[in-house]
């Protein structure tokens, strides 16, 4: 059975998350009408990045707003999604965004043996043609801030001038959600399942 407690965040060990959720009382009419609105979306719910966000609503609501798009509107198959948000996660250290995601790649279709290798810091092997294609252009944008030529090449045959933008800007949202939450110390929801990441082997 899982641990219930929340897992940390950057592999500190924090003295507690700096914005959880506010006390609704203290909310302003703002923040009370943009709460609602998560709940109202398909996330159904206030959690994650959200909790931060709700100090600016209206950059919540344009957050949420590409973030509905980018998870259930793409152009992109559910498994690429999904591969590629686990990679970001991944890079960046964040427990809730890899706790969320992992069993929904798997859902969508991804190897539970390649989301394992993500998982432990290795590259998966055996991939799908576009997931490796997603993969490389995921990894690659993530370490140098750009793709190759060949990189780019089999991300474009793979999906196409819309697929490579929308690829692009997934990385950058979940890198940028992530970041987020990092500096926030948001933990990972307590009824997750599976397992957390771990630092990478020093």
């Amino acid at each position: 059975m899982p641990d219930a407690s929340p897992l940390p965040q950057g592999y500190a060990h924090p003295g507690g998350e700096r914005l959880p959720l506010p006390p609704a009382e203290t909310m302003t009419p703002a923040q009370r009408a943009a709460a609602q609105a998560l709940i109202d979306s398909p996330r159904k719910g206030v959690y994650g990045p959200f909790l931060p966000l709700l100090r600016s609503p209206a950059l919540l609501e344009r957050v949420a707003k590409m973030g509905e798009y980018l998870r259930f509107e793409s152009v992109l198959d559910p498994r690429v999604r999904e591969l590629a948000t686990c990679a970001v996660a991944r890079h960046v250290s964040n427990q809730f965004e890899w706790t969320m995601h992992a069993p929904l790649a798997v859902k969508a279709g991804v190897d539970a043996a390649a989301i394992e290798a993500l998982r432990l810091g290795a590259r998966p092997q055996q991939l799908k043609a576009d997931e490796e294609a997603a993969l490389d252009f995921t990894r690659e944008l993530l370490q140098s801030h750009g793709t190759s030529d060949p990189t780019y090449a089999a991300a474009l045959q793979a999906f196409g001038e819309q697929g490579v933008v929308e690829l692009a800007t997934l990385v950058g949202y979940f890198a940028m959600v992530s970041w987020v939450m990092n500096v926030a110390r948001t933990p990972a929801q307590a009824s997750a399942p599976g397992p957390g990441i771990d630092a990478f082997p020093g």
